[in-house]
């Protein structure tokens, strides 16, 4: 139960966090990125438990890998299949598809630094 409860508030922090987050980079946000935010704090709240042993570097590679992963899924379903034109990043260097591109996979893995800090104090508490 305590897991639970643990992944509810994670999930919860970050999809209040993701979408503000969105809002303050481009000025507005979706309702899905609400749900891409809950799933990606807690994957990276597991990364940093599971790796919890491993460098800050090897976190933050998995983290930044996850939450590029998390954006290509979610813009294959919403903005590939769905058609909501949630983003496009086809203008942008080195992407895929439109959904994902390096200099945003860049950008994840540095926003993952406070993020990994965070969950490590988090789980040392």
């Amino acid at each position: 139960m305590d897991r639970l409860r643990a992944d509810a508030a994670t999930f919860l922090l970050g999809a209040l966090g993701y979408p503000f987050l969105e809002i303050l980079w481009r000025g507005y946000t979706h309702p899905t990125m609400a749900l891409a935010g809950g799933l990606c704090a807690v994957l990276l709240y597991r990364v940093n438990r599971d790796l919890s042993r491993g460098s800050l570097g090897l976190r933050l590679l998995a983290s930044c890998g996850l939450v590029t992963l998390t954006e290509l899924l979610f813009g294959a379903v919403f903005n590939l299949w769905l058609g909501m034109d949630v983003w496009d990043y086809s203008d942008l260097p080195y992407q895929f598809l439109g959904q994902i591109c390096l200099p945003y996979a860049l950008l994840w893995g540095l926003l993952s630094l406070p993020v990994c800090l965070f969950f490590s104090r988090r789980r040392k508490s």
